[in-house]
């Protein structure tokens, strides 16, 4: 029988454009960004990379609203985009940045949900470039995330900036 296959964080390095400024320029690069999913109500955190085209397993069947004013006790997740960089002590956490998602408990076929698409775009951008915008997260989500890059990545925690470690304590 096969294992199950473990997700690990993106850690690539390539310049699409070669460096020659021609077709790409002007493009984000996302080989070292990796969405995690952080679900509270499981206390579970896990990659999805699904989410980096928002096919994750929480959003599939679910119909976005940019409110949260219709839904019917929702469930709340976050999908946290994390960047990871390359320095000489090895690979680390460079930077990190959660998204509220609530998806409707009631029976449905397609339930309806709540996310900020710029909020996503936003905050993945941020990401990418060092920052660790979590202070909006509550308490147990953050220590659901935490447990889950020291457990599982490590190395990756080890390493990481100061700023990462301080914004999930």
């Amino acid at each position: 029988m096969a294992e199950e296959k473990k997700n690990q964080f993106n850690i690539l390095s390539g310049d699409s454009t070669g460096g020659d400024g021609s077709y790409g320029v002007g493009t984000i690069n996302l080989d070292n960004i990796s969405p995690v999913i952080v679900d509270p109500q499981k206390e579970e955190a896990y990659i999805d990379m699904d989410a980096l085209h928002a096919r994750s397993k929480i959003e599939k069947k679910v119909r976005f609203k940019p409110d949260k004013e219709p839904l019917v006790e929702p469930n709340l997740y976050w999908i946290v985009w994390v960047a990871t960089q390359v320095g000489q002590e090895g690979p680390y956490i460079h930077g990190i940045g959660a998204c509220e998602v609530q998806v409707s408990t009631e029976e449905r076929r397609i339930k309806p949900g709540y996310k900020s698409m710029p909020e996503h775009v936003n905050n993945l951008d941020k990401s990418l470039k060092g920052k660790v915008l979590v202070e909006h997260m509550d308490e147990k989500s953050k220590r659901i995330l935490a447990d889950y890059l020291k457990e599982e990545h490590g190395e990756l925690w080890k390493n990481s900036r100061d700023e990462v470690a301080g914004g999930l304590q």
